[in-house]
């Protein structure tokens, strides 16, 4: 029987040593340059709109095309805002980077019939809300306890919103613009506990950025005689998601066939201390306190068709989302007196996603490349009951309509027949994957009429329709 030190020797041994030392040089740059694209892109979260306001759910291109069910999926680097345990599935170091464009008509129709028309502080909200990752596995590091245990970092636009209404309005007393900018920083691992069964974690870093806009949440309306009130508000407050990730059946070849996915989203409270300004004049400073809800999302993937040539994917997700968390949004004085009482009373909601894929492996007209086609549909309620419905969150149910495409180059695919995939990058620092992921999402609010308010909020009474348009591009490296 041959000792394990004696057999490396220590020729060997040095050896080991300095592949492990390149391995970590190699990758601390890679990963060095990927935190520095963050953080910079970062500021493009400026600027976030709405799906089931104020809750953003696409934060990847390849997820959007299949309606955000991708949970149980989780194959790429928007794993970490998806389901963090499925980042266990990644290899080497991977990095993402894109954003969403999204426009569309808001309308109201007041019980007298008088038309008015929104947006979203403009045709197209920019900047776009983003969506960025790295993820590195740590199994390349030749260290037993680290070998399945892959490590992350995103920055995303989970919750926000941005809506504009002209200052004739019926409802101008109410609102003329609000925007909730706020982005998350997400520090997240995963570990592979069993070979069908991981887990991952993260911190949720909800805070506000001003390189880009004002850097906090805001709110104007138009008091008589034509006065414009602003109120705004910032700061930072935590959370932290749990995910897993088990795989019930496998093929022959040994690939998932069935996955099943279970991932929690905490509560997190921001407690918005700004000022109350009138005509752009501090009246005085203010608080109020707005409760991220808690996400508890299920979901199950089956591969009907898998195999080294093709796959296609069916996915079932649904997200119970704790919005009763929204209780009121009162206005106090430092000292802790409420000025102005604003009563919410948001509901608990329930979202039904469902999405599929169908991806071609091996194609002898692109070889070395992969292509994939998506779709999905989405249905999502509203939260916000008619007594306290307020056009600044134009919530309603929705109907979300996705389509997809992405392609992806291997390591011997060529980029327009000049330079192969794997030949890009600098020394020995080479790309293994470079991909390009769009999708396309019509989101069709149900048509609403709220009725019974009175009294200041008599305007907001009428007739509601919406309907926004979303592209999404999302570009991803590996090496």
């Amino acid at each position: 029987m041959h000792d394990r030190h004696h057999v490396i020797g220590p020729c060997n041994r040095g050896a080991v040593r300095k592949i492990r030392k390149q391995f970590i040089s190699r990758h601390s740059i890679i990963c060095g340059f990927s935190l520095l694209v963050i953080f910079v892109t970062a500021a493009w979260h400026s600027t976030p709109t709405f799906a089931q306001v104020p809750r953003i759910q696409g934060q990847g291109a390849a997820a959007s095309g299949m309606g955000n069910a991708f949970a149980a999926q989780a194959d790429n680097p928007s794993a970490l805002h998806y389901n963090p345990a499925g980042m266990t599935q990644l290899r080497g170091v991977q990095i993402m980077a894109g954003g969403l464009l999204v426009g569309g008509p808001l309308d109201h129709r007041s019980p007298d019939g008088t038309a008015t028309a929104g947006d979203h502080d403009g045709v197209v909200a920019w900047p776009p809300p983003a969506h960025n990752y790295i993820t590195a596995n740590l199994q390349g590091l030749g260290i037993p306890l680290l070998e399945k245990l892959t490590v992350g970092l995103g920055v995303t636009t989970p919750f926000g919103s941005a809506t504009r209404w002209p200052s004739t309005s019926p409802f101008s007393a109410i609102t003329t613009f609000s925007a909730l900018p706020l982005f998350d920083i997400k520090p997240t691992f995963a570990y592979q506990l069993l070979p069908d069964f991981s887990i991952g974690a993260g911190v949720d870093i909800y805070t506000f950025s001003g390189l880009f806009g004002e850097g906090h949440a805001e709110f104007q309306r138009i008091l008589p005689p034509g006065n414009t009130v602003e109120l705004n508000g910032k700061d930072t407050a935590l959370g932290f998601n749990v995910g897993t990730l088990y795989t019930a059946l496998r093929n022959g070849d040994g690939l998932p066939i069935v996955n099943v996915a279970v991932v929690y989203r905490s509560q997190a409270t921001l407690h918005l201390d700004g000022v109350q300004l009138l005509n752009g004049v501090k009246v005085q400073d203010t608080t109020t306190t707005f409760v991220l809800p808690q996400v508890i999302t299920g979901g199950i993937a089956m591969w009907p068709v898998r195999n080294a040539e093709r796959e296609w994917k069916l996915e079932l997700n649904v997200d119970y989302i704790g919005w009763k968390s929204v209780r009121n949004l009162d206005l106090r004085r430092p000292d802790g007196t409420v000025f102005l009482q604003q009563p919410q009373n948001w509901k608990s909601t329930y979202a039904v996603l469902i999405g599929t894929e169908y991806r071609w492996l091996k194609m002898d007209r692109l070889p070395g490349w992969e292509v994939a086609v998506r779709g999905g549909y989405s249905n999502l309620q509203t939260q916000v009951p008619d007594s306290t419905f307020n056009p600044a969150i134009p919530s309603a149910d929705l109907h979300i309509v996705s389509t997809g495409v992405g392609f992806l180059c291997r390591e011997k695919g060529s980029l327009f027949g000049f330079v192969a995939c794997g030949h890009l990058g600098i020394g020995s620092i080479k790309t293994k994957t470079i991909g390009v992921d769009l999708s396309y999402q019509v989101s069709l609010y149900e048509p609403r009429t709220v009725e019974g308010n009175t009294g200041p909020r008599a305007g907001v009474n009428g007739f509601y329709e919406n309907t926004a348009h979303t592209g999404g591009l999302s570009v991803r490296i590996g090496f």
